[in-house]
């Protein structure tokens, strides 16, 4: 490497310097990290391909390879068979925005729909509005339960001739709680529309879990009704940004998902997303960690993010002032205040090097928990108490209004 390169690179890196030290666990959002190890396989393994194309299999096979075993792995994940379908997309985001296009999609072509809407509880995220924004459909946002879980009578009332799509969570990102699958389900199945699941926080964590003992309420395919599911590989599993996964329920479904045209000077061109061109990247990384770890490495990170959750939970309930929104499904917990304002936390929490969302309403700090923080936790904990006491005691009213966003 020239000296110029050499200058660059020296460059890039100082850039950085006051970004999030999310290596050492200082940020409860954004980033994931299960050591150095792991790191190092998925960086190595995107700079490889960081280069090649995703957009042709044909020139570049050793892609379509890496598609199809990441998700036939997360196919197994959740349960699916043989009939199940899906592609890698570039995030949670794209797997959304996908998900509500083949729903649109079949709603036009199988039962002529021209005027779509997805119901859908106000927990879920907001993904769903950009997608019917972009593709045009009505969203229809239900109000949740006390326990802060889609309120499946309301969704049914919500549902009409030209309703498409009835979404759920698994677990919904805001307080971190599954939404009764199997009962949304049964509406999709009774009203022959799509069912989506997002697990794009979940889908790793709770396959994991269920893997553990510990009991998990039904949310994949195993559920009739069911008819597709986003996974993000890039939070819970370790890989590369971006990666994710969204499978259908079988092939036909998937058809919806995917364009094609010949309507241009360039022949035939077909896309399975949203994007054209995208980077091998996210894909080989993705290959390179899930096969690196391994069903009992996946099962001894989401072990330690599940205790380290626990304990952060626990100790959150004994903090005078804050209040838990609920006890955390699996990993996704937020927290509010009593009498003072909780953004004012966030910010003292900031001045000790930690991040963490602030989101609403109700104004909320939130906490997506990973592997990483198991080594911090009880340093975190313990900054915590301090920051709560100094607001509380200093009347402080904070930053209100500043909420936070997860991609």
């Amino acid at each position: 490497m020239d000296s110029r390169a050499q200058e660059v690179l020296a460059q890039v890196a100082s850039i950085g310097g006051s970004d999030l030290r999310w290596k050492d666990g200082r940020a409860f959002s954004l980033a994931y990290y299960a050591g150095p190890e792991v790191q190092e396989v998925a960086d190595r393994a995107f700079a490889m391909y960081g280069s090649t194309n995703g957009l042709n299999a044909d020139a570049f096979p050793s892609l379509k390879k890496f598609q199809a075993d990441v998700v036939s792995t997360v196919n197994r994940w959740v349960h699916g068979d043989e009939q199940s379908a899906g592609f890698m997309t570039s995030g949670g985001t794209e797997s959304i925005l996908l998900a509500v296009k083949a729903a649109r999609e079949r709603g036009r072509k199988e039962f002529g729909i021209t005027q779509p809407n997805v119901v859908l509880p106000t927990s879920a995220h907001a993904a769903f509005e950009k997608a019917c924004y972009y593709f045009g459909l009505e969203s229809r946002r239900v109000p949740v339960l006390a326990d802060w879980r889609a309120d499946v009578d309301a969704m049914q009332q919500a549902i009409d001739e030209n309703t498409v799509l009835v979404v759920g969570s698994a677990p919904q990102y805001p307080q971190g709680v599954v939404d009764p699958i199997v009962d949304i389900a049964a509406i999709a199945r009774q009203r022959n529309i799509n069912c989506h699941v997002d697990a794009c926080m979940g889908g790793v964590t709770l396959t994991f879990l269920e893997q553990l003992g510990e009991p998990i309420p039904l949310w994949d395919f195993r559920v009739d009704g069911v008819t597709s599911i986003s996974v993000d590989l890039h939070k819970y599993g370790y890989t590369a940004k971006g990666a994710s996964v969204i499978l259908h329920r079988d092939r036909k479904l998937r058809s919806y998902q995917t364009f094609m045209t010949d309507n241009w000077l360039g022949g035939l061109y077909g896309s399975s997303g949203v994007l054209g061109t995208k980077s091998g990247g996210p894909m080989a990384a993705a290959w390179a960690v899930m096969n690196y770890l391994g069903d009992e490495g996946y099962q001894q990170l989401t072990q330690s993010a599940r205790t380290t959750t626990r304990q952060l939970a626990d100790a959150i309930q004994t903090i005078d002032g804050l209040q838990l929104r609920a006890y955390p499904d699996s990993t996704l917990l937020s927290f509010g205040a009593q009498g003072f304002d909780v953004f004012a936390v966030a910010d003292e929490l900031a001045k000790h090097g930690w991040y963490v969302d602030k989101q609403g309403p109700p104004d909320s700090l939130h906490c997506t928990v990973n592997a990483v923080h198991h080594e911090v936790i009880e340093e975190f904990i313990v900054d915590l108490s301090r920051a709560v006491a100094k607001v509380r005691d200093a009347g402080s009213t904070g930053s209100a209004g500043a909420y936070g966003t997860i991609e």
